[in-house]
């Protein structure tokens, strides 16, 4: 199949796609990149369509999975269309339409998940700081991440990209954090968040039970209905000048304080 025009129907519908609005409308969302589409096929995620640059032809590294994965529209198109469904100066040869996954069941499984490590985002606006965030909770083998109302869309293409694909390696989950929070404290998962006030030193913290870390915002931290829900607050200890630390920064310390203590704590 080939679609050539940029005025074509469908090209359009994927076009607007590069709008959140539109993203939760369609419950779709757009991914760029012959890595990025290689992830989301080891992954199994649900895959719509892949898009290739008709001159050029399925990429190779790409072409195992294209004889294997019949369950997925592998479509033509020209340059003209590639960038019409980009939001990059310089388009990848190939992207591709997927479907969102099933929020409701994957929060659930989070919730009674057994000694669950989870991330949970309070207003981080920054595309980089939420795709580092994500990047970081995959790499130490988080359960997942929930993303409350004013941060930064986990499926723009700004956030996914800097994923570098660990989008669709664990569950990335948007809630209302005054509903979902509540109910993780009542299953004995315990809130703990960094503070500057904490008494509680991150490396004395006891990361090997059930624990959800909250980050807020660049500028104000974690806003005060969070806070109230927090049930430990953590400091993490610095010997320099620096007044603080950026919030994936922040994050990359605990989690990987929380594999440590998991893992390597022998």
């Amino acid at each position: 199949m080939e679609i050539l025009s940029p005025q074509n129907a469908r090209v359009k519908e994927w076009a607007l796609l590069l709008e959140k609005k539109q993203r939760d409308k369609q419950h779709k969302y757009l991914i760029e990149g012959i890595h990025l589409v290689q992830e989301a096929l080891r992954s199994g995620a649900d895959i719509e369509c892949i898009c290739y640059e008709q001159e050029n032809g399925i990429p190779a590294e790409l072409s195992s999975a294209a004889a294997a994965r019949l369950d997925v529209s592998w479509i033509a198109v020209s340059a003209a269309v590639i960038a019409k469904c980009s939001d990059t100066k310089t388009p990848q040869p190939v992207f591709a339409v997927l479907r969102k996954p099933d929020e409701q069941v994957q929060m659930k499984s989070l919730l009674n998940k057994d000694r669950s490590l989870v991330v949970v985002l309070d207003g981080v606006q920054d595309p980089g700081n939420v795709g580092t965030i994500i990047r970081t909770a995959d790499a130490v083998g988080a359960d997942g991440v929930i993303v409350g109302s004013g941060s930064a869309d986990i499926y723009s293409p700004k956030v996914i990209r800097s994923t570098m694909g660990s989008l669709f390696h664990l569950p990335i989950l948007r809630d209302r954090l005054a509903e979902i929070l509540p109910q993780a404290k009542e299953r004995g998962i315990r809130l703990a968040g960094t503070s500057l006030q904490a008494a509680v030193n991150c490396y004395e913290y006891d990361f090997t039970g059930p624990v959800w870390l909250l980050f807020g915002s660049e500028g104000g931290g974690l806003s005060e209905e969070v806070r109230a829900l927090m049930d430990d607050g953590l400091i993490i200890p610095m010997r320099g000048q620096a007044e603080s630390l950026n919030v994936a920064m922040a994050a990359s310390v605990l989690l990987y304080e929380g594999l440590r203590q998991r893992y390597f704590n022998k």
